[in-house]
């Protein structure tokens, strides 16, 4: 029993290195993670019968959401006051700390943000988590159902989601006008060529950036199609037809429609991005809606430039969007405060105040699509100001079209086959074709 043990730790420590090497895909994507020193607040009431629950993440902005969670807990409910310790660490670190504590049984917090792309690791075998059903499903209805899906197991919703991700056009309008494009009148993939056409025959931009460090210019243009890198079976399916389809798509948008560039730096994320982006170097971008967060702090000069529409469809009927990234909040098996620290996630992640909250603080598109109505959620802020005042019902019309992902725990494996040879090899070099590229890459996830 302890070589089994034994054996059982060290292989999940070597899936642990191997799912470090996606991390772009995940992590340091979805929401910028805490990538210098550690970071620990304690919040909330000083009083002798406080509760003290501790809370990780990877993301040091996720305590804002928090903080204000305590605030109001406290408020409500002066007789169980609740004193939360957070920490932030970096992405890496966090998420393999987290797993050795659960393996081994002690050091595990009582609440904890686990990245999207990570999320399977916690979920083999039997999960370390407590479920949180008894707060879901009466509220499930009034949320974007498939933001829970990705963080299930046999029935069983372990994580709450932060945001939807649904992913969308950004247009800097002062370029599409120069060219002489009504951005409305883009509803397909084919009058976006067209529109990216008249971009670079009449502007010095170009239309768009195509990454090939991450995931994010690929993932969502599948996943609008009814495709993904996994079946509902959990089955890959990287190398499907709609795969290779879409790959030589993104490769005839660079090399002979001419209207896409490689992102400079390779990715979204990257600073020479940001400068070129941020210098009117390309009219579009296509990217979940967190990425605002990334225009607002990142690309100052194009304040009042860009508005947020749907992405192009692929057919006449097609989906317009799909979800892209996330962060599941969960309560790990080892608090000594269950009942508690579920009622308090609850309160945080799946309440009308704590959903304005995901918007008023973060930028976030909230999942609890009912809010999306709110007259709170159009109050004036740094988001509107700088992107319209139209971004929720942009969201609105594509509600329904927002199709949920299919995680399993080969995810980070796919991430790195991507980021590290297709993307590389097809897009940049051309030293492959989309078809051989991915079925390589397939071979090698199925053989590892």
């Amino acid at each position: 029993m302890k070589k089994r043990s034994l054996f059982i730790l060290l292989f999940s420590m070597l899936f642990v290195i191997l799912a470090a090497c996606g991390k772009g895909g995940g992590g340091g994507s979805s929401e910028d993670s805490a990538e210098g020193a550690d970071a620990t607040e304690v919040i909330g009431s000083e009083s002798e019968d406080a509760t003290e629950l501790n809370f990780w993440t990877f993301n040091e902005l996720h305590i804002n959401i928090f903080e204000d969670a305590v605030k109001r807990w406290n408020e409500e409910f002066p007789d169980r006051p609740i004193s939360l310790k957070a920490e932030a660490y970096p992405y890496d670190n966090m998420h393999n700390n987290l797993l050795l504590a659960l393996q081994s049984g002690t050091g595990a917090p009582d609440i904890v943000d686990i990245e999207l792309g990570r999320f399977p690791n916690y979920l083999q075998g039997e999960p370390q988590l407590l479920p949180m059903n008894e707060y879901v499903e009466p509220v499930k209805e009034n949320f974007i159902e498939s933001r829970f899906d990705i963080y299930a197991k046999d029935g069983n919703y372990y994580g709450l989601p932060t945001h939807v991700g649904a992913t969308v056009a950004f247009y800097n309008k002062e370029i599409m006008d120069a060219a002489g494009v009504d951005i409305d009148s883009i509803e397909t993939w084919d009058d976006y060529v067209e529109a990216g056409k008249k971009v670079v025959e009449n502007t010095d931009a170009t239309m768009t950036t195509l990454e090939t460090g991450d995931y994010w210019s690929y993932w969502p243009l599948i996943k609008q199609q009814g495709s993904d890198f996994f079946d509902e079976n959990g089955e890959l399916t990287l190398a499907n037809e709609t795969n290779i389809e879409t790959l030589d798509f993104m490769h005839r948008l660079i090399y002979e429609e001419k209207i896409a560039e490689i992102t400079p730096g390779g990715g979204h994320h990257e600073e020479e991005y940001y400068g070129f982006m941020n210098d009117g170097g390309a009219a579009s971008v296509i990217m979940p809606m967190w990425y605002m967060g990334r225009f607002t702090d990142y690309m100052e000069d194009l304040k009042g430039k860009m508005v947020i529409r749907p992405m192009p469809k692929w057919t006449e009927d097609g989906n317009r969007s799909a979800g892209a990234g996330g962060t599941g909040t969960v309560v790990t098996n080892q608090t000594e405060h269950p009942e508690l620290a579920k009622e308090f996630l609850a309160y945080t992640k799946l309440s009308e105040e704590g959903n304005l909250a995901l918007w008023e603080i973060m930028g976030f598109d909230p999942p609890m699509w009912t809010v999306w109505e709110k007259p709170e959620i159009r109050e004036d802020n740094k988001y509107y100001q700088y992107f319209g005042t139209d971004i929720f019902d942009t969201l609105l019309s594509v509600r329904e079209e927002i199709d949920s992902i299919n995680i399993t725990d080969k995810n980070p494996l796919v991430q790195e086959q991507l980021s590290t040879n297709v993307f590389n090899n097809v897009l940049r070099s051309e030293n492959q074709s989309a078809e051989e590229a991915l079925k390589e890459a397939e071979a090698a996830i199925e053989n590892n």
